[in-house]
């Protein structure tokens, strides 16, 4: 992807000897010096290339981020979209998007949401692909970006997050739907475990309550509750099942638990806090050893592979696989909320980096499969090349030359959702109608906001932080 112009060249410069009398004649020093220049080549993975960006968000300068990912995308501003929304132009408009929301210009980072929401697709890793994943010759990072469930799932998310904080119940009902449609599609094919996504349907639920649609509201606060028990949806739960008959075991038991228990108003006012706070961990290229690499890759891997490997690793022709790996885990302290002064209690809707990992671990052994498939190729790509060159010299060469052309385009896949936030809390407090002053502190920043509850309004506060 980001070097395959300069691989052209160099094995260019391999294929075609100069003619001398009617018989090709190689030229050793073109030889060595095409070799030596395709050794030093590297490849920078698309984490690599972000790296800079990432670090300005862990010391808190989302300015300078985004800047870096405007640069990356080739854009004057984040108002402008890349001409080319293919490779990782998609991917890197939903990093950005993140980082725009984290800047409170919601409107844009919306747009960012939807534009990669129709383009990324959802990573299958399933036995029966692992034959299409293994047919990449070069890197893993050569084709479109697709997503685990949880990210796919997470885009309508901090969509709907965006819609809430600017008032816009309207985009914010679409949003929902969207979401409620991937749900469905995962749970068909995948379970309906995979499909639950606690602060996704929290909010869903949130919008349809303030929308006047009670039934609805219900039937997502029933799925946030599978997912997790937020004890903020008891009151809101009674409050609801007075006006609606949806009925399941979960809402039943809040129902009788709260029997008896004085009635709050009909249509309070309401204040609910989002905050997204630290960032999951980035995808990293790792080496492991051949032999732990087959173990890592057993079940998706044949007998014949795994066995041609082993023979490759014997020969001292393989002793490492590049695959990518997540990089390690940062400390996440939970945010302080207080408003007009009394802090508020906060839960915990989704450990993003948890998710994450999950993810990864279920992916890994298809995904060191396909590194190790990439690896046989090469080498014995290198062998055919020798044979075509008769010559020793010239066909060790070329051998040679083939595998480190091949091993400088072998980038591990490297991309993930790196802005995403590692938690997502929520807290929700009914007050008086009025201004009310809010102060949320986390990851090291304070963020002070004052909202006006009109009688039975409510307002909605996100905080990101990404760091």
């Amino acid at each position: 992807m980001y070097c395959q112009a300069w691989f052209g060249l160099g094995a260019g410069a391999l294929r075609r000897p100069a003619a001398v009398g009617g018989r090709p004649k190689w030229s050793r020093a073109l030889c060595f010096a095409a070799l030596w220049g395709l050794t030093l080549l590297g490849c920078a993975s698309y984490s690599e290339h972000t790296k800079e960006a990432r670090s300005a968000l862990d010391a808190g300068d989302a300015d300078k981020a985004l800047k870096l990912y405007n640069e990356r995308l080739d854009v004057k501003s984040a108002k402008d979209l890349p001409k080319e929304l293919s490779g990782d132009n998609t991917l890197l408009v939903l990093e950005r998007s993140m980082i725009l929301q984290q800047l409170q210009q919601y409107a844009l980072s919306s747009r960012d949401m939807q534009v990669a929401d129709k383009q990324i697709e959802i990573l299958d890793f399933d036995r029966k692909a692992i034959d299409d994943i293994g047919k990449y010759l070069f890197s893993d990072s050569t084709g479109p970006y697709k997503a685990p469930f949880y990210e796919k799932l997470l885009i309508n998310t901090e969509n709907m997050l965006n819609y809430l904080q600017v008032g816009d119940l309207n985009g914010a009902r679409i949003e929902a739907r969207r979401l409620a449609v991937m749900q469905s599609f995962i749970a068909n094919h995948e379970g309906q475990g995979a499909s639950l996504i606690g602060p996704g349907s929290y909010l869903a639920g949130f919008i349809f309550e303030k929308s006047g649609d009670p039934q609805e509201a219900l039937r997502y606060y029933d799925e946030a509750l599978q997912f997790d028990s937020f004890h903020s949806l008891a009151p809101v739960v009674v409050r609801l099942a007075a006006r609606a008959s949806y009925r399941t075991p979960r809402i039943t038991k809040i129902l009788d638990a709260n029997a008896g228990a004085p009635a709050g108003p009909e249509e309070p006012a309401e204040l609910l806090i989002v905050v997204n706070n630290g960032r999951v961990p980035a995808k990293i290229a790792k080496r492991v050893p051949i032999g732990l690499a087959l173990t890592y890759a057993s079940a998706f891997i044949s007998p014949a592979q795994a066995s041609q490997a082993n023979e490759l690793a014997l020969q001292g022709l393989v002793t490492w696989i590049n695959y990518p790996v997540l990089d390690k885990e940062k400390k996440v302290s939970p945010p302080l909320v207080t408003v007009d002064g009394r802090q508020l209690p906060v839960e915990l809707a989704l450990a993003v980096d948890s998710e994450a990992k999950k993810a990864w671990d279920d992916a890994q052994g298809a995904v060191v499969a396909s590194a190790i498939t990439r690896m046989i190729a090469r080498v014995l790509a290198g062998q055919v090349a020798k044979k075509a060159g008769g010559d020793s010299t010239v066909g060790m060469l070329l051998s040679l030359g083939t595998q480190v052309a091949l091993t400088a385009n072998d980038v591990p896949d490297t991309r993930s959702w790196g802005t995403l936030p590692a938690r997502i809390a929520t807290s929700r407090v009914v007050l008086e109608p009025g201004r009310h002053e809010i102060e949320v502190s986390v990851s090291g920043s304070v963020r002070r906001q004052t909202v006006e509850l009109t009688p039975g309004g409510w307002a909605v506060v996100g905080v990101t932080a990404l760091r």
